[in-house]
């Protein structure tokens, strides 16, 4: 099998070409974030200043959210309450492209939602309303009655299983018999451990732990012991292969009397791993369904977890994201550095989940002079990373004139971002910084001595949300003006 990153890429491309039927547990995922500085009088406990809420799909409706970023038409099937996370739930499935939604609204079921609240990068209390009990007979109905209509229309189908009542017993194998009758593979994320629930199966991809249970306890800590489990699972439950993902140790894929796979892992920074097992069933189905080997779907979902556990929350994987870590591993750590505001937006939240202040400046950068280097180093000293506002080359026309800049913004800004006091360099095409201000709201904001407060642009922005502003020292004798003008004052 060929498995170099140009036909590991040729693959993602034809995911748009693939449909798949996902069913299973839908629920909604609520992130509360804030401050924490003083504890409470009425109880030894903290006290929370709320300063962000967030929601997003958890469940089967992050795998929906992966295979739509694939590219990946989706049949999406579940059961929510008739209550505002319900309908919190419903509308977040509208605002999805390319989803044929079958959400059956259960009078008197609670939704899924789990709470999270945070504060300094780490997570005080998570609070679940949940119920486990067994959707009715009249939901399970009308699920199946979906399946069996959107079944000839896709090419793999998820049972995405989280225990909350959707896919009871009866309905899960109706389901896998469905898809046995139309000879469409099934992919489940399992849960509990009597995997013979899922017999008739093509894969199944619990985790290190997950597999241990479901094989009475076995070892699961080596690549020999998890081949070992996973091969006992398929002799036990009448599955046709096992994905152990296996964290920091990769995946292992067991297919039924043929070789193991052990995929080192692909992750270069691991800062939240929620929702990386609904990356990975959705990779591994949609790859499934546009026709390709399960190694070579495997190999993808491998990749597409790398990215995922880099990322803030229940995230979820794009196509794009995909291509660039096939394409760009080993690109240069300065080139990495140089982020558009919707990723850097992302980064930014990442880094204040792990307690990270972010400072900010920005400039045209022109001719990298030592009083820039200066400035930036004094920035980089009043936070934990340093992101840089970088003047787009029409802006700077505006600014200073026709004739510059003397570098066009590629150039400058891999100078700046080849600088070890850089962290991240965002191009920005307005006359001032004003909006990615707004946007990436720095704990710092950053600007020379020859500005006050009252005229740094942005400071009563930051300012209003705690922030600081910093007026760093001036290094004499350096501007790039006068540096052009000396240039062009001497003779030929």
């Amino acid at each position: 099998m060929t498995t170099d990153p140009l036909s590991l890429s040729d693959w993602v491309d034809r995911l748009a070409t693939a449909r798949v039927l996902c069913v299973g547990d839908v629920m909604l995922d609520r992130f509360i974030q804030g401050d924490v500085d003083r504890v409470s009088p009425e109880a030894p406990i903290p006290v929370l200043r709320i300063r962000h809420e967030s929601a997003m799909l958890g469940g089967a409706g992050n795998v929906t959210r992966n295979l739509v970023g694939l590219g990946t038409g989706v049949a999406f099937l579940s059961v929510a309450g008739d209550d505002p996370a319900g309908g919190e739930v419903v509308d977040r499935l509208d605002a999805l492209a390319g989803v044929e939604t079958h959400l059956v609204r259960e009078p008197g079921r609670p939704t899924t939602l789990k709470t999270r609240f945070l504060a300094g990068g780490q997570q005080l209390l998570r609070a679940d309303a949940e119920t486990t009990a067994a959707i009715s007979d009249a939901s399970a109905a009308r699920l199946l009655e979906a399946a069996r209509a959107a079944l000839p229309r896709c090419g793999a189908v998820i049972l995405s299983d989280y225990g909350k009542g959707v896919l009871t017993g009866a309905v899960t194998r109706a389901l896998l018999d469905l898809a046995a009758e139309a000879g469409v593979p099934v992919v489940v994320d399992p849960k509990g451990a009597d995997y013979a629930r899922y017999r008739g199966a093509a894969v199944v991809t619990p985790n290190r732990k997950e597999l241990s249970e479901a094989t009475a306890g076995r070892a699961t800590d080596t690549d020999a012991t998890v081949e070992d489990a996973a091969r006992a699972l398929i002799d036990t439950a009448g599955v046709s292969a096992v994905l152990a993902t296996r964290s920091q140790d990769g995946m292992t894929l067991v297919p039924s009397g043929t070789a193991a796979e052990h995929l080192p892992t692909e992750a270069r920074e691991v800062f939240d791993v929620s929702g990386a097992g609904d990356t990975v069933v959705a990779t591994l189905a949609a790859a499934l369904a546009a026709g390709a080997p399960l190694g070579m779907g495997a190999r993808l979902a491998n990749v597409a977890a790398g990215q995922v556990v880099g990322k803030v929350g229940t995230a979820a994987i794009a196509a794009g994201d995909l291509v660039a870590a096939l394409h760009h591993q080993d690109l240069a750590r300065s080139e990495d550095k140089i982020a558009r505001l919707e990723a850097l937006t992302e980064t930014v939240e990442r880094w204040r989940r792990i307690g990270l202040r972010v400072g900010f400046t920005n400039g045209c950068f022109d001719l990298l002079h030592p009083g820039h280097v200066s400035l930036l180093a004094q920035a980089r000293t009043a936070c934990d990373r340093l992101i840089v506002g970088l003047n787009s080359d029409a802006s700077v026309r505006r600014l200073k004139g026709p004739t510059r800049p003397v570098q066009g913004e590629m150039a400058r800004a891999t100078v700046l971002a080849s600088l070890a006091d850089v962290d991240r360099v965002v191009i920005f095409g307005e006359d001032t910084p004003r909006h990615l201000i707004q946007t990436l709201r720095p704990d710092v904001l950053v600007k020379g001595a020859d500005y006050t407060v009252e005229t740094v642009v942005g400071a009563e922005i930051v300012q209003a949300y705690g922030g600081r502003v910093l007026l760093a020292r001036l290094e004499d004798g350096h501007s790039t003006t006068a540096t052009l003008e000396r240039v062009a004052a001497e003779p030929d």
